[in-house]
């Protein structure tokens, strides 16, 4: 699930997206209003996290000019009612204070997103580097262009994406990608494996490692 923050304080991008990423989110973030708005056409993302205070186009305001339905979280220093009650009439969904605890909001992230239902079944994203598998939608994105894999070449790369760093023989991709009752040989793990490669070669950050006499690694350079 694809989640955008906005907020104008480095330190808490920062923190906030590697915690949210651990959770298996996909995070597009901003330092002000404008830069908000042009991710949020761009991306669709399913969850917003808004900083009220936020440069160029505040996050109260930014609201007003998004005019499809989705869930927003806002952000502030400000713990006045008036503002609170200003938030959630713009359709916010939760209100948090700063400062806060990174787990607090990732608990209520995951609040909001179950409450408006987009969470029931327990939706995974993985993303690595340049490299992001939505496993609900089956859509690959290199560098966020989208990449056509037929199925056996998504699994493979589904089950790197799970176990990445971990040196696999090619019968035991055989036996977890393609099953026990494969009717064929180990060439097959070597023939997709190249294709793959081929496709996810813009991603300068992960590479599929070949290790000699034995299988394949995954390997992730920039997580």
């Amino acid at each position: 699930m694809k989640i955008l923050l906005a907020d104008d304080e480095v330190t808490i991008l920062e923190i906030m997206k590697l915690y949210l990423q651990k959770e298996g989110f996909i995070i597009y973030v901003a330092e002000d209003g404008e830069q908000a708005l042009q991710l949020e056409g761009k991306y669709h993302p399913d969850l917003l996290i808004l900083d009220v205070m936020l440069p160029k186009i505040n996050g109260f305001d930014l609201c007003r000019f998004i005019d499809r339905k989705v869930p927003k979280i806002f952000l502030t220093a400000k713990s006045e009612e008036c503002d609170k009650i200003k938030g959630f009439s713009l359709g916010g969904d939760d209100y948090i204070t700063k400062p806060f605890s990174p787990r607090e909001v990732v608990a209520r992230v995951k609040a909001v997103l179950r409450r408006s239902g987009m969470m029931e079944n327990d939706v995974r994203c993985l993303k690595y580097g340049e490299i992001m598998l939505d496993d609900f939608h089956k859509v690959v994105e290199v560098q966020g262009e989208k990449k056509c894999l037929p199925p056996k070449e998504y699994a493979l790369l589904h089950f790197f994406l799970k176990h990445p760093g971990q040196t696999f023989s090619r019968e035991q991709l055989l036996t977890n990608v393609w099953n026990y009752d494969f009717d064929g040989d180990e060439r097959a793990v070597d023939a997709v494996v190249k294709r793959l490669r081929q496709k996810i070669a813009d991603a300068r950050s992960l590479y599929i490692h070949t290790v000699r006499g034995f299988g394949y690694r995954f390997e992730v350079t920039d997580k």
